[in-house]
């Protein structure tokens, strides 16, 4: 059996917010750890049927930056769910809701300027 480990190091500030967020696979090509601004990690209970996660943001994480990502994690969960249940038609769903989301949320942020 192959063993692969995916590492988190998130740095805190004296009032724990974090500061940097590294984080490296032994699988990946990639010989240092890679910097992150954000991060959002999902796993499912089955015991409980709940999802249980973790949701992480540095102080220097920009608003627009926040918006782009959640958008590419919304088309991301779109690709995953069609390849695990074959369901094309909520997939298509989901990346529509995310194209309005992110249209949304472009405009909001050009109103505020």
């Amino acid at each position: 059996m192959q063993k692969s480990t995916i590492t988190i190091d998130v740095i805190l500030d004296p009032n724990r917010i974090p500061e940097k967020i590294n984080w490296q696979a032994s699988d990946s090509t990639a010989e240092m750890a890679q910097q992150a601004k954000a991060m959002c990690l999902a796993f499912w209970d089955s015991a409980e049927k709940t999802a249980l996660h973790i949701d992480l943001w540095t102080k220097d994480m920009m608003v627009d930056e926040m918006g782009d990502f959640y958008y590419q994690m919304m088309i991301t969960m779109a690709d995953s769910f069609v390849r695990s249940t074959k369901n094309e038609k909520l997939a298509a769903e989901l990346k529509q809701f995310a194209n309005g989301f992110y249209q949304r949320f472009r405009d909001d942020l050009a109103k505020e300027k």
